[in-house]
């Protein structure tokens, strides 16, 4: 790590030279001695890197030069910030340091695990489906699944629970991870959220307030008479049955719990109900080599090892002694090794390291070995994903523009900072040290996280590297030796935390908060890059905060700020600023002055924000989403020829012109949003001769006259959204030849007769919804189209009474929603004895919502289901079939499932 020190630190000396000529002043001849003693220092250091076995003196030498690079990097950027004082108070000022501030808080990788990628879990999977499915055991059971670190516990667990026999099976699932340090009220929270979001139902608004009894009373009434499935992940401690098992009802309908346990005595535990184990056995030589060959040799044909490496490859993979994590981690590493001398040098690294360290668990030796062969920036970047909580999704862009902040992207020729650190994230991925938990409708990772062991390679080494360090409440952090390190993130609040002396901070670079109760924060830390305060209640920020000079990357999303404050335009070296779901509705004239900017997010729903009509002169600017149209800002925002993505509220039909003209300009725009100021006013965009060349996602929000001419063009578009359009015409024969276009989503978008054909093309089409049309009668899907369709969603079409014909080609269908559509629609499907019950059995998962005078209904008919209604005291009973359910609706909208 000293090498990314120094790495990091010549960096930055380069970019002080290069662009900030204006403050450095007289020390230029300085900074140019600095950066050649430090070149030289990194000649050594890339040697010492490439040794396993060092001296103490080598030891000592290069955690001295680590030290040195922060001390220098300090200096810097110290200077930095007094130059940029004095230019704007005309001497040099101290300002004591504000406390301010409310926080809150904010391991299913497996979960998106593809089948080509696993092996060696066939039995086991077998066998959990037979416990899953066994129709002899109506009642409730805990199956464990018991096995050491890496093992691959979560991953044969979430090949269970997603086949497409277990969701036909139960009426609702939920996947929760526990870990070992939980919340009892915040895991019911979970699980409510868990079981509503699968039901597709909206998650009661009041959750946060509900004391521990409300939220078992919100869990027993929903699964009430439902056969259900819960799967909690790596469970530590037996209390979570205590907790949790009340909850959970056991009515004789054959549901099912799954324990993912390191620890055997958790899965000895009787329950008090009945229970299976599972013992994970580690991968046998054939499965190994297989594992391994997937991940060293993913490039070659069939993935065959080259015979010249054969022989040392079957030793390494001997040394991971079957255990997959070990093996993937391992594989990651050698697809940059070509030559037989290479992996000899990693074999008998790893051959000293187990005989040197025979207590030390083979997988951390072997993920430390990964985390080794790491370039020195890719190294920072995997240390930072430790500052998120264990299991935390991490958004792609955000851990982008996190990196960018920091300073741990290279400049590359011809290509932007953004693509630079997308890559850095897809090696970090190829190399398993980072796995995939949600993917687009491409396979394109939008979240990502770390494997609890990756988590704890990282935290240890960068405490040791003074990195950074993540307050988690475990343990009481030594004030003083925290107050070297250079990143914080705060996960929770203890009496050690809040009694720390702030003032004694100040190398912070990154300031992450991820908790609930109250913090003091402090503003006196001058050197801050990054300041993430996401969903944070506070409703004010201080003036103090233009004083955080070097403040790269500022995240506010989700405050209940109102206001930025007036001379935001200190913060010259801003690269991020998210206000999005904020309260700020103006933004200060000063935000004209942020010549860094590169990424400006204000997205509100159904709102925007106004900005200064002169924003254009933000000519870095990437990225505007959520900006007020205005007529002075239509006129001038097509010299923004650099955007890559922009959101346009308020747009008026006399703005056609100027925005086709800026359309037309934005050469490199990749994401359109437009949303008319009225829905009465048209969305005239007829005057765009041509689209971007690049455009991925469109949406239009606004009246049409009639489908644009130029949507042929739109050859590259994978996203296309159409709202309140009304049109006369069928959209359908216009888009359907798009060759890239994987999701669709028509609202309100077509007026003119009452049926829709599919007759062609879509082939690429993963999602389809359809809200909204009040004349629709008639869907028509002929046989090929849509072929690979996954979603499909009708909403308030209140004339369609008949199912789309053709829905039985869709073979591919995992999921029909149907939101308010009429009774003689969903009799045709309810019950196997219904019908159109044929033309929809291979669907997995159907969901029925309908509303009433008192609250919002949803059933589940992906199995046969009747029921009777009760509105209060008034029975309604609805069509009978061959399993029986009551649907009680109360008049506080509590809904309760009752066997007829």
């Amino acid at each position: 790590m000293a090498l990314s020190a120094v790495g990091l630190v010549i960096g930055r000396i380069v970019s002080a030279l290069d662009n900030e000529a204006s403050l450095i002043g007289g020390v230029r001849d300085e900074l140019n001695q600095l950066n050649h003693e430090l070149t030289s220092m990194r000649s050594f250091l890339v040697d010492a890197d490439k040794t396993t076995v060092q001296t103490e003196g080598e030891k000592t030498w290069v955690a001295n030069v680590r030290d040195l690079a922060y001390e220098v990097e300090d200096i810097i950027d110290e200077y930095m910030y007094y130059m940029n004082k004095q230019k704007v108070y005309g001497k040099f000022t101290r300002k004591k340091p504000t406390l301010w501030g409310r926080l809150p808080n904010h391991s299913e990788s497996s979960l998106f695990a593809r089948d080509d990628d696993i092996v060696g879990i066939k039995d086991g999977k077998e066998q959990l489906l037979d416990w899953l499915m066994d129709k002899e055991e109506p009642q409730r059971t805990v199956i464990s699944v018991v096995g050491m670190g890496g093992s691959g516990k979560t991953t044969l667990v979430a090949q269970a629970y997603n086949s497409q026999i277990v969701k036909r099976k139960f009426d609702c699932y939920a996947w929760i991870t526990v870990s070992q340090t939980y919340v009892a009220d915040d895991l019911l929270r979970s699980m409510i959220k868990e079981f509503y979001r699968g039901a597709r139902e909206p998650i009661p608004m009041d959750l946060s307030n509900m004391s521990y009894r409300e939220l078992i009373e919100e869990i027993t009434n929903f699964l009430r008479l439902k056969r259900y499935v819960i799967v909690f992940d790596d469970v530590w401690s037996t209390n979570l049955w205590r907790d949790i098992h009340v909850s959970l009802l056991d009515e004789g309908l054959g549901s099912r719990i799954i324990l993912t346990t390191r620890k055997e005595d958790v899965a000895l535990s009787s329950f008090g109900v009945k229970s299976r184990i599972h013992y994970i056995k580690l991968l046998g030589v054939s499965d190994a080599w297989n594992l391994f060959c997937m991940k060293a040799f993913s490039s070659n044909p069939n993935r065959c090892c080259p015979q010249h490496l054969k022989s040392v490859a079957q030793d390494l993979v001997a040394k991971c002694k079957g255990l997959p994590l070990a093996i993937v981690a391992l594989g990651g590493v050698m697809p940059s090794k070509y030559l037989e001398l290479e992996w000899r040098k990693i074999y008998n690294s790893l051959s000293w390291e187990l005989s040197n360290n025979p207590g030390l668990e083979v997988v951390k030796t072997i993920l430390l070995l990964s985390f080794n062969d790491l370039p020195y920036r890719l190294k920072c970047c995997f240390l930072y994903c430790c500052l998120f909580p264990e299991d935390y999704k991490i958004k792609r862009k955000r851990l982008i523009r996190l990196w960018m902040a920091e300073g741990f992207v290279e400049k590359v020729r011809g290509r932007t900072p953004e693509e630079v650190a997308e890559s850095y994230l897809m090696e970090l991925i190829c190399r398993s040290m980072l796995q995939v938990v949600m993917r687009n409708q491409f396979g394109r990772p939008k979240r990502c996280k770390m494997h609890d062991l990756m988590r704890d390679l990282a935290i240890s080494t960068s405490e040791t590297e003074k990195f950074c360090v993540v307050y988690d409440g475990r343990e009481a952090n030594d004030e003083e030796e925290s107050a070297t390190n250079r990143r914080m993130s705060i996960q929770s609040i203890g009496r050690e935390l809040q009694s720390w002396n702030w003032k004694g901070m100040l190398k912070l670079r990154s300031l992450l908060v991820f908790v609930i109760e109250e913090i003091a924060l402090p503003l006196g830390l001058r050197l801050l890059r990054v300041l993430d305060l996401e969903d944070a209640p506070i409703k004010v920020l201080p003036e103090e905060l233009v004083d955080l000079f070097n403040l790269r990357y500022l995240n506010l999303k989700g405050t209940r700020v109102k206001e930025l404050p007036k001379s935001i335009g200190r913060l010259c070296n801003l690269n991020t600023l998210d206000i999005t779901n904020s309260n700020i509705e103006v933004l200060p004239a000063g935000i004209t002055e942020l010549q860094n900017l590169r990424h400006l997010m204000m997205y509100h729903l159904n709102r925007g924000t106004t900005t200064p009509p002169n924003i254009c002169k933000l000519k870095n600017l990437q990225v505007l989403t959520g900006v007020n149209a205005r007529a002075d800002l239509m006129k001038r925002i097509k010299n923004m020829t650099q955007l890559k993505r922009i959101g346009i509220t308020k747009v008026r039909e006399v703005d056609e012109e100027d925005l086709c003209t800026a359309i037309q300009n934005m050469s490199l725009l990749r994401r359109l949003s437009v949303r008319m100021i009225d829905e009465n006013e048209y969305l005239r965009m007829d005057a765009l001769s041509s689209t971007p060349r690049y455009l991925k996602k469109l949406a239009l929000v606004g009246k049409l006259e009639k489908v644009p001419c130029w949507f042929h063009s739109l050859q590259n578009l994978t996203c296309l959204s159409l709202a309140c359009s009304r049109l006369t015409e069928d959209p359908i024969p216009y888009i359907q030849a798009l060759p890239n276009l994987g999701q669709l989503l028509l609202e309100n978008a077509y007026e003119g007769g009452g049926q829709l054909c599919f007759s062609a093309g879509f082939h690429k089409l993963r999602r389809l919804e359809l809200w909204n049309f009040p004349q629709l009668n008639e869907i028509i899907i002929e046989r090929g189209v849509m072929p690979g369709l996954q979603e499909f969603s009708i909403s308030y079409c209140m004339q369609l009474k008949i199912l789309p014909h053709g829905i039985e080609y869709l073979e591919d269908l995992q999921e029909l929603r149907l939101r308010h559509v009429t009774n003689e629609l969903i009799e045709c499907i309810r019950g196997e004895g219904s019908k159109d019950h044929q033309k929809v059995r291979h669907i997995p998962r159907i969901h029925h919502w309908w509303q009433t005078p008192v609250g919002l209904n949803y059933e589940l008919l992906s199995r046969s289901t009747v029921g009777l209604i009760l509105f209060g005291d008034s029975p309604c009973l609805y069509q009978a079939g061959l399993i029986g359910f009551v649907f009680v609706v109360n008049a506080s909208s509590t809904s309760t499932l009752i066997r007829a």
